[in-house]
């Protein structure tokens, strides 16, 4: 049986060789000649135009912040968009006027995307309306802020696990057998993830095990012709922030970037718009950084 598989993955990786292999050539000519490599290199630019149109976008978290702008610009694009959402229902009735406005259908799903039955039904829900998912943007998330590790109860590190990175485990578990090749998964990660916040641990944990989960579900997909990749933005303007820190915190919130100042939701809707389109077709397992010009450890 073991012998068996061996000889089964030397078959696949033998197919997969020849895929890749250019024919053999050799110039003896630094820095070489175009005209004369066989084949020649692509280098007209991939024509995004009309991509989207018709293509199906669900966004976790998309009622408003990131996830708002995230819609707007799909529509805008020509996607239908779904969004789900916790219990924010001006905010989601907003954002679905905003996407009707592009000229596209919404669909606004409320519930608990911590609880994987809810996950399933979103996707259902998704499918029942437009046929077909073509595009997961997970982005839901929460975080409450503690001084000190023991101060995070059980209760807390489940529920910010739970909705962080466990609900993106559940999404693509129930949208996986709609996605086909061509299709993308993108993931909201976060700078914390890569440097840290000592007054969020737990979220920070669920951020940096996104990056992770980008990284291996990106190698796992490969073979379906699904590319992963996620974002990890800096400080921006989103709900979250006065619902999370004190008057205080909020008024200098951002200030501290290189930039110095807060990111807008609609500086890094593009990202997710380009991680998804033809111009990103060889990109995949990897996270972009719009922070305000913070480097981190890639």
């Amino acid at each position: 049986m073991v012998m068996d598989n061996i000889r089964e993955i030397s078959k696949t990786m033998k197919k997969d060789e020849k895929k890749v292999k250019q024919p053999e050539q050799k110039q003896t000519q630094q820095p070489g000649k175009e005209y004369l490599m066989n084949p020649e290199p692509e280098y007209k630019v991939r024509d995004s135009k009309d991509f989207f149109k018709g293509k199906t976008v669900l966004i976790t978290g998309g009622d408003s912040g990131i996830g708002r702008a995230i819609s707007v610009a799909f529509a805008h694009e020509g996607a239908n968009i779904a969004i789900a959402y916790l219990n924010e229902h001006e905010d989601a009735k907003r954002t679905k006027e905003l996407v009707e406005k592009e000229g596209s259908l919404c669909l606004v799903i409320p519930g608990d995307v911590g609880m994987e039955k809810h996950c399933q039904e979103i996707v259902e829900k998704t499918v029942e309306k437009f046929g077909t998912v073509d595009i997961l943007i997970n982005n839901a998330a929460l975080q409450f802020p503690q001084k000190e590790i023991t101060d995070i109860s059980a209760e807390q590190l489940k529920r910010t696990f739970d909705v962080n990175i466990f609900s993106q485990f559940y999404m693509v578990s129930a949208a996986l057998k709609y996605l086909k090749k061509g299709s993308s998964i993108i993931n909201t990660a976060s700078v914390t993830a890569y440097r840290g916040s000592p007054e969020l641990l737990d979220y920070s944990a669920t951020k940096g095990a996104i990056v992770a989960f980008t990284r291996s579900l990106s190698m796992s997909l490969m073979k379906k012709g699904i590319r992963v990749n996620a974002v990890a933005p800096g400080p921006i303007w989103t709900p979250l922030i006065p619902a999370t820190f004190d008057k205080e915190k909020v008024s200098k919130f951002g200030s501290d970037s290189p930039m110095g100042r807060v990111g807008q939701p609609n500086e890094v809707a593009s990202c997710y718009v380009f991680l998804a389109s033809q111009g990103a077709s060889y990109i995949s397992g990897q996270v972009l950084h719009p922070n305000g010009g913070e480097s981190v450890n890639t």
